[in-house]
């Protein structure tokens, strides 16, 4: 990395400043283009001495036709003139000489100090950005619109999209000159993304107009050094009555949350990073595991049941895990100790792989019923042997309102097996327990979903506001 480079330099600056405040520079089309350059001069000039850096956005510029690019490069000018760099909010994304041709009019024509950029296309739209070894680049990986769901959520091979563009862009950084854009608006996304992306700068829009929660966002985005985080505030500070003020009381709550987040961190594992296996409970261990292994994620989903939910677990994860399924297979069959009975019955799809490693561990032999009767060979509903009047424990990954398990276990009593006990990986504690309990089988767990959500927290992979948002959520008391 050259010593100019920006990111070195972006680094060196707030620390100077003991600042992360970024001011957008997005004057209304309301007002005339005469009087935008005064206008964004003058907040640039009473609002310098508590900023890092400014990113007008090329949308308000480019509209008012070639006068407007003219005012555009004067005010980047002007903020260079103060000592401060510049981001171009442009969100550019292409190929071949078109990205060429956007990169050259926004890194040697306007002369601004880094850009964002749109990785959809793949890596080589982004590399005729890179390329240009001094300027930055931050990658839209999951934005701060209400719509970004939509598509940055999408899983891709196990995992979401947004995650996937983070782990891309640790692969395309070769220059160290990338950074990413994630939104105030999704602080659990942004945790996920700053335990992918340790060390990168992330761009954060969002706080202010747009709802995000400024203490939030900094616990989830923080690096470890306490910076690593770019807090934009356009409308908030330049619709302000006094610009100069209302920067400096923005600084001065990103500096309180930075001081809390320092004092904080001293007593917790870095995101990603768990505490040594000997010192940490089981449950803490499967729970971190399951969270890093991207099986526990946060959002708005819909599931099975029908329910909505802020919190999403997918243990179909754990085969991909040998580690942590031997972990969850101790930790089912420790549970199971105290209960007496003759075989295993996992239900399909979910349990049986959890099923086949509690079998391993036990000793117990496994069964399992099928969730469609083949019209050819036996036509078995229960696949393996059995004797009428066995009991059997039944196993699944996890636990909702308990229907679908009282409609897996119909065909097991049909088939004369005795059933009294339920246990599973993981109760997301909507229900199941007593639901289960009207039909005379108890439920038991490895872990309940407030537990898990206690040992994130604990553990520094979700703040307390993602916490007591899923609980409320849900009800969990």
């Amino acid at each position: 990395m050259m010593p100019d480079s920006f990111f070195p330099l972006l680094r060196d600056h707030a620390a100077r400043l003991d600042s992360l405040l970024c001011v957008g520079l997005d004057p209304s089309l309301d007002i005339p283009t005469a009087e935008v350059l005064p206008r964004m001069r003058a907040i640039i000039d009473a609002t310098q001495p508590f900023v890092c850096t400014y990113k007008p956005n090329s949308a308000f510029y480019e509209a008012r036709g070639p006068e407007g690019f003219d005012v555009l490069a004067r005010i980047v000018s002007h903020a260079h003139s103060t000592g401060h760099p510049v981001i171009l909010d442009a969100k550019r994304g292409d190929i071949a000489s078109s990205a060429d041709a956007y990169a050259r009019a926004c890194f040697d024509v306007l002369g601004v100090d880094a850009l964002t950029v749109s990785p959809l296309l793949g890596s080589d739209s982004v590399e005729s950005f890179a390329r240009y070894e001094t300027r930055g680049l931050f990658l839209l990986c999951h934005t701060s619109n209400p719509g970004a769901k939509d598509l940055q959520e999408l899983d891709v091979e196990g995992a979401p999209l947004f995650q996937r563009i983070a782990e891309a862009a640790l692969r395309w950084n070769s220059r160290g000159n990338i950074g990413l854009v994630v939104g105030a608006t999704f602080p659990a996304q942004l945790e996920r993304v700053r335990a992918i992306a340790a060390d990168m700068w992330i761009l954060l829009p969002g706080v202010g107009a747009q709802g995000g929660d400024l203490e939030a966002s900094l616990h989830a985005g923080l690096d470890s050094s306490g910076r690593g985080v770019l807090v934009n505030i356009s409308r908030a500070i330049c619709n302000a009555a006094d610009p100069g003020a209302a920067a400096r009381d923005f600084r001065n709550r990103i500096n309180a949350v930075r001081a809390h987040h320092a004092d904080s961190a001293a007593s917790k594992p870095a995101p990603g990073r768990a505490a040594p296996a000997g010192s940490t409970p089981v449950s803490d261990r499967i729970a971190l595991g399951l969270y890093d292994l991207g099986a526990v994620r946060f959002g708005e989903f819909t599931l099975k049941s029908g329910q909505t939910s802020p919190i999403y677990i997918d243990l179909r994860l754990l085969v991909s895990d040998p580690q942590l399924m031997a972990l969850a297979a101790r930790a089912m069959a420790g549970v199971m100790r105290s209960l007496s009975y003759d075989r295993i019955a996992a239900l399909p799809y979910g349990g049986l792989p959890i099923g086949q490693a509690v079998s391993l561990e036990t000793g117990k032999p496994l069964l399992y019923p099928r969730r469609e009767v083949k019209d050819y060979g036996t036509k078995k509903l229960i696949e393996g042997r059995y004797e009428p009047g066995e009991t059997v424990v039944v196993l699944d990954d996890l636990v909702t309102t308990g229907g679908s398990k009282i409609e897996a276990m119909a065909p097991l009593a049909e088939a004369g097996l005795k059933v009294t006990d339920v246990v599973v990986l993981v109760d997301r504690q909507q229900g199941g327990e007593k639901e289960l309990a009207t039909r005379g089988v108890k439920l038991h767990a490895v872990l309940g979903l407030g537990d898990m959500l206690d040992s994130l927290v604990r553990h520094g992979r979700i703040t307390e506001t993602v916490r007591s948002h899923v609980r409320g959520s849900l009800g969990i008391g």
